[in-house]
C-alpha cells in the first residue's frame, strides 16, 4: 500500500477540485495534500486516468507519478484499464541505444524500489557497453559517452515515481548543498553505517520513506569516481541545475 503522512482530517473539497489543487500546487503544497488524497482515494481513482491524459508525459511531474501509484494500489478494473491504456507506462521515455525502460517504469509505478534499483544498475551497464555488461559493473571512464537522452530518462523515471525524493538529480543537489563533500552527504543518504559501507541489499531501505536521495544506488566500494562521473554528465548537470 502507498505510504505517506497520517490522515488527520477529512477535506471538504470535491475530488475534482482536490485534484486541481494538487496538480497546480508547489512541492510544499502538494505534500500537504497527500493525506487528503489518500483519504479520498476511492472517489479520486475513477478520475485519475482522464486527468493524466491532459498532462505532459515528457517531464518528471511527481504529482502525476503519485496519482498513478494511487490508482494502481488496488487490483480492480480501474487498474487493469489503466495498464491496458499505458502498457509501457505513462511517462514517455527516449533511448538513443534502443533500451526498453518499460520494466523500470513498471517497477517504480508499483513501488518495487529494490527491483527498480537492480534494473537501473543493469541499464547503466548496457549504456556503458558490452564490456561493462560482461564485467558486471561500470567504470567511471565509461560514463561520459553515455547518451544524454538515456540518463535523462532514467532520472525522470525515478523523480516522477518517488514524489521527487529519489533520482540522480536529487542526489546531485544534495551533494551540492554539502559543498560537494561526500563525507557530509553519506549520513543524509544513509549509505554508510558507523564509517562502514552499508550491506547490500538488506541494510538499505526500499520504500518511499527512505531518506531523500537514498536511491538509485551506485556502487562506491571502489570510491566515488563513478558517482562523480554520473553527476558530472551534461544530461544530469542540466537536471541538477534546473
Amino acid at each position: 500500500m502507498l505510504s505517506g503522512p497520517p490522515v488527520t482530517a477529512t477535506t471538504s473539497a470535491s475530488p475534482e477540485s482536490l485534484l486541481e489543487r494538487f496538480q497546480s500546487g508547489n512541492p510544499r503544497q502538494r505534500r500537504a495534500l497527500l493525506a487528503a488524497l489518500q483519504e479520498q482515494r476511492q472517489l479520486l481513482r475513477p478520475l485519475i486516468a482522464d486527468h493524466l491524459s491532459a498532462l505532459d508525459a515528457t517531464g518528471d511531474d511527481w504529482a502525476a507519478g503519485f496519482l498513478i501509484q494511487l490508482l494502481l494500489d488496488e487490483s480492480d478494473g480501474l487498474r487493469d484499464a489503466f495498464l491496458a491504456r499505458y502498457p509501457l507506462g505513462w511517462l514517455a521515455t527516449v533511448s538513443a541505444r534502443g533500451l526498453d525502460y518499460a520494466p523500470l517504469q513498471q517497477a517504480l509505478m508499483a513501488q518495487q524500489f529494490e527491483e527498480a534499483d537492480r534494473i537501473t544498475s543493469a541499464l547503466l551497464r548496457e549504456l556503458a557497453g558490452p564490456t561493462a555488461v560482461r564485467r558486471g559493473y561500470v567504470y567511471y571512464s565509461e560514463v561520459p559517452p553515455m547518451p544524454s537522452a538515456d540518463l535523462d530518462s532514467l532520472d525522470r523515471l525515478w523523480v516522477c515515481f518517488s514524489c521527487g525524493r529519489f533520482g540522480f538529480s536529487v542526489q546531485g543537489r544534495l551533494l551540492r548543498s554539502c559543498n560537494d563533500r561526500w563525507e557530509l552527504l553519506w549520513p543524509k543518504l544513509a549509505w554508510k553505517d558507523g564509517g562502514r559501507w552499508t550491506r547490500y541489499p538488506g541494510s538499505f531501505q526500499w520504500s518511499i520513506d527512505a531518506p531523500e536521495g537514498h536511491m538509485p544506488l551506485v556502487n562506491q566500494l571502489r570510491g566515488v569516481r563513478l558517482m562523480d562521473a554520473l553527476l558530472s554528465h551534461p544530461a544530469l548537470q542540466q537536471r541538477i541545475n534546473a
